[in-house]
């Protein structure tokens, strides 16, 4: 019998199946193996007040993969423990912090440590929760942030762009660096839908050129700009294609032009228009040879294209101007983090139009106001109690609560 207050292990069993014979209680026979109660996980021996006649179990436990989440379980003949990996945490890994998910308006969440989220914002809202609602006239990007995403803009399939198109518009480097990276500005083609097929249409930066590449499904053609004048703040780019002709004109650089390869002269795409970044960025989405690595950085506007030489410059997206989706694109030269003041020193860090606090060693939440406790996996130096015993913090330090069959000041003694 173990006794938890008001609760009972062993002499009721488990959800008070109770059998019983002439007038008798019979105890539970067999293993208990994990308790909670109103999520709250329970130490069957470590949280017991007192017991009776009870023995460690010996059914192999990891044979029954207990573990949930990708946790790997461990096992000898006494003891046992689910390895979690990173950001889950409880005994069987049950627990993952973007579970309660506090973003709104679907953002989207990322589990900045096991107790602490990002909220990565969509198109046209900013703030710690992405509850701020913010209008976009000069889209920013970040480019790819710490969490592997992009920011980027998803617009409607461009129509009737098969046979001829022009593109106009400018962009401003969020620095000179990023002229200097492999940095995407636009895309379209049938690998943006996983489709079989080559055709593609594709802008982006490259070691401070300009690089636009085509395919019709017949080869690639590319054009490289001369490198950009970083001395100028706003760069303008005209770009197009009649059949097999294409060309690109970048500031006040000369006209450049090719030819594609091969006797096909339609543009056949599928996928939405990207701007700036990708929705996942998986780079088997882009085009082998010229593919880019990273997302914008900076701010791209005054997007314009047309299919028609009889017809005028409309922007992308239906209706007009407006895209479909997007993450993390904020307004150009505003900074979210104007409006957010991190506590205790730590940092305040913005993507687009996602925002967060970065803490120092010690400190968590939103703002930086928590302490980090001495037993949290965050904490600096991390605890030295061993896997499957636990941390209890003290007021100078902590102790280890070893499970049955270790001791030590760690847990670390059969």
């Amino acid at each position: 019998q173990v006794t938890f207050g008001s609760i009972f292990l062993g002499k009721v069993p488990v959800h008070e199946e109770v059998h019983r014979c002439a007038g008798q209680i019979y105890g539970f026979k067999g293993c208990i193996r994990d308790f909670q109660v109103n999520h709250k996980e329970l130490f069957i021996i470590d949280e017991a007040l007192e017991g009776r006649n009870v023995e460690n179990c010996n059914v192999p436990i990891c044979d029954y993969h207990p573990c949930h989440n990708g946790g790997t379980c461990t096992s000898d003949e006494e003891n046992w423990y689910c390895e979690c990996p990173k950001l889950y945490t409880g005994k069987l890994c049950q627990f993952a912090t973007c579970d309660e998910n506090p973003c709104g308006n679907g953002a989207t969440c990322f589990p900045k440590s096991r107790r602490d989220v990002v909220c990565l914002c969509p198109y046209g809202r900013s703030g710690i929760l992405c509850s701020d609602a913010i209008n976009i006239t000069r889209p920013s990007f970040s480019g790819t942030d710490v969490f592997g995403y992009t920011s980027f803009l998803a617009y409607s399939t461009i129509p009737n762009i098969t046979f001829y198109y022009e593109f106009r518009l400018k962009f401003q480097l969020a620095n000179h660096h990023s002229a200097l990276q492999d940095n995407l500005i636009f895309f379209t083609g049938q690998k943006g839908q996983g489709l079989n097929g080559e055709d593609f249409l594709e802008l982006g930066l490259r070691h401070g050129r300009v690089v636009y590449s085509y395919n019709l499904g017949s080869g690639t053609a590319t054009i490289i700009s001369k490198p950009l004048d970083l001395t100028l703040n706003i760069h303008v780019i005209h770009l197009g294609r009649n059949l097999q002709e294409g060309w690109l004109k970048v500031d006040d650089q000369k006209n450049k032009t090719v030819t594609s390869p091969g006797r096909l002269v339609g543009l056949n795409v599928f996928s939405q228009f990207y701007l700036g970044g990708y929705r996942e960025y998986t780079p088997e989405l882009l085009p082998k040879g010229p593919r880019f690595k990273n997302g914008f950085q900076g701010c791209i506007f005054d997007v314009q294209v047309r299919t028609s030489l009889n017809q005028g410059f409309k922007s992308p997206g239906t209706p007009e101007g407006h895209p479909n989706s997007g993450r993390s694109v904020g307004q150009c030269e505003d900074s979210p983090c104007s409006l957010i003041k991190c506590r205790n020193s730590g940092r305040c860090i913005e993507t687009g139009s996602t925002v967060y606090c970065d803490c120092l060693p010690g400190w968590k939440g939103a703002f930086c106001t928590e302490t980090v406790s001495v037993c949290e996996p965050e904490h600096d130096p991390p605890h030295l109690c061993q896997q499957g015993s636990t941390c209890v913090p003290l007021p100078n330090g902590y102790t280890c609560h070893c499970p049955l069959g270790t001791t030590g000041t760690y847990c670390e003694q059969g």
